[in-house]
């Protein structure tokens, strides 16, 4: 049974199992927001903001919205403002989830696992009870109800990426993994939209969605601690719902009854939490940054400060390197719709038909994200170099996993800024591929980098960060209707030369393991310098 004896490997693996069907299907769902604008075009939200023109000339003409053949259309729409009211929708919903994400990350670390699943839990209720009580006339519950989707979903993210604590050799291929999932999800749109097509209406699809939030609740008191997984993880680590039905957490043997019952053991708990940050802190590459000294051996690591942190070089790299993918993505999907129908002239079925396509797409998000973990995780299970520390070893793994990411982003918005239809089909592959590498290499670096007890307001602070610059969101969408009107072209060639930025964070992270290794070589020369030293002095006073 779960949480007696020997079930605390069942424990893991049902937690982590369940984690990756709770982003799979639930996490992301607001990207597949290209589907979702295709059937509320079709309900007629904001339809109002379309300006309508008769082609009709003579007075008996009767006016309908198309005929039997292309010919036979005697009214032409401009949608334009209605495509818009679309993209600042998203925009807001994503402005949103940046902003409130370093307040969040702050209740996270401060107030744990269960305390933030419960808000997001709320807010995803509420965002799909939005949907599914909205209208036409109602066009403007989206706002809200998109901002709490984005939120939460995001906030199912953090809290499942502390799942990979759990298996040591695999914690960054579990990140990358529920980053795949998490891209995934946005498929959901897309079986979303094939239902309405079929019939069924998309308010029942979102009430269904409502009442999948059980699945949360149970998650949250029987599969994820109530506070954090630490990491390393210490022995007999375990949490959830005991046998006799009250909630513990323990860490160790210290403090646990003989017989290992379902006693509370929160200070417990917490003990062994603060003993595995002090462990994330030893040997940490911000305090080579810092050029602190080494600490005597009879003294405790200090855990590094939150400012220390946010003032390093390794953070303000790892920002821009976040903030440039994430407007880049953002205004992606704030503008794939319009995109299409300016490609495709309009023409609804071949928009329907790259809208598939691009919702498939993010259906094998979860098959891309895996190669980002193994990529992070292929030096484990070698030995260390001499004199290496294990965070040294995966901070030098994780600069190849920056840098591929950087590649992708930037081959992605060559083919996005090109006007042939077809190419786009590559677009869609390499958004995907690359959103799964930017989540899960983000989330992996953080908790590579820093200490794990900040890791949940550096996650929060780089993303309300990443909001400032994706207030840039509203002029550029603004730019591309009145000045370039709905042609795009110059500024996806601008944000294509901005990605070349990202490359200075990969860049950086492997100087700094080449200066380590450096220092390591000169450590160990002069060590054997001054052992020698010392033989040579030992046989002069022999004699």
């Amino acid at each position: 049974m779960l949480g007696c004896g020997g079930g605390a490997k069942l424990r893991h693996s049902l937690t982590v199992a369940s984690g990756f069907v709770e982003n799979l299907c639930f996490s992301g769902i607001a990207y597949g927001w290209a589907s979702l604008v295709f059937i509320l075009k079709n309900d007629g939200y904001f339809s109002d903001l379309c300006d309508i023109t008769a082609n009709a000339t003579d007075p008996g003409d009767i006016i309908t919205l198309s005929g039997e053949r292309p010919g036979d259309n005697i009214i032409q729409s401009d949608c334009s403002g209605q495509d818009e009211q679309f993209s600042l929708v998203f925009t807001v919903a994503s402005f949103s989830m940046n902003f409130l994400r370093f307040p969040l990350g702050f209740l996270f670390d401060h107030f744990g696992t269960m305390a933030t699943r419960l808000l997001a839990t709320c807010l995803y209720t509420t965002g799909t009870l939005l949907i599914t009580v909205s209208s036409p006339e109602q066009s403007a519950l989206l706002f809200p109800a998109i901002s709490c989707l984005i939120t939460s979903g995001m906030l199912f993210y953090t809290t499942n990426a502390q799942v990979g604590n759990l298996f040591d050799s695999h914690r960054s291929t579990v990140i990358s993994v529920y980053a795949g999932a998490f891209d995934s999800s946005a498929a959901v749109f897309l079986i979303i939209k094939f239902l309405y097509e079929r019939g069924v209406s998309f308010h029942s699809s979102f009430l269904v969605l409502s009442v999948c939030s059980v699945i949360h609740v149970f998650r949250t008191f029987f599969l994820m601690p109530k506070t954090h997984i630490p990491y390393p993880l210490p022995d007999r680590y375990a949490y959830g719902v005991s046998c006799g039905g009250r909630r513990w957490e323990r860490g160790g043997d210290r403090g646990e009854r003989d017989g290992g019952g379902g006693e509370r053991k929160g200070d417990v708990n917490a003990k062994y939490q603060k003993i595995a940050v002090l462990q994330k802190a030893e040997s940490a590459p911000l305090q080579s940054q810092d050029k602190a000294g080494p600490s005597r051996p009879d003294q405790p690591e200090r855990v590094t400060s939150f400012r220390s942190c946010v003032l390093s070089w390794f953070f303000l790299w790892h920002l821009v390197w976040v903030a440039v993918m994430q407007f880049c993505h953002f205004l992606f999907i704030a503008t794939v719709n319009p995109m299409l129908n300016r490609l495709a002239n309009r023409d609804q079925t071949l928009v329907s038909q790259y809208t598939n396509a691009f919702a498939f797409t993010q259906l094998c998000g979860v098959l891309c994200g895996p190669w980002n973990g193994l990529i992070m995780d292929r030096h484990k299970g070698k030995p260390l170099a001499p004199g290496e520390t294990k965070q040294e070893a995966d901070l030098r793994s994780s600069s190849l996993s920056l840098f591929l990411t950087s590649l992708q982003c930037l081959l992605f918005y060559v083919c996005f800024s090109s006007p042939l239809l077809p190419l786009q089909y590559l677009t869609f592959i390499l958004q995907v591929l690359n959103s799964a590498f930017i989540y899960g290499g983000h989330q992996a670096f953080l908790t590579i980098a820093f200490p794990g007890c900040h890791f949940g307001k550096l996650s929060g602070l780089i993303t309300s960060l990443s909001a400032v610059v994706l207030l840039l969101q509203f002029p550029v969408l603004h730019l591309i209707r009145e000045l370039l009107h709905g042609d795009p072209i110059y500024v996806n060639v601008g944000l294509t030369l901005l990605t070349l930025l990202t490359f200075i964070h990969p860049l950086h992270v492997h100087l700094h393991c080449r200066s380590l290794a450096s220092q390591r070589r000169a450590r160990t020369e002069q060590e054997v310098t001054n052992s020698g030293s010392k033989v040579t002095c030992n046989r002069l006073v022999g004699m």
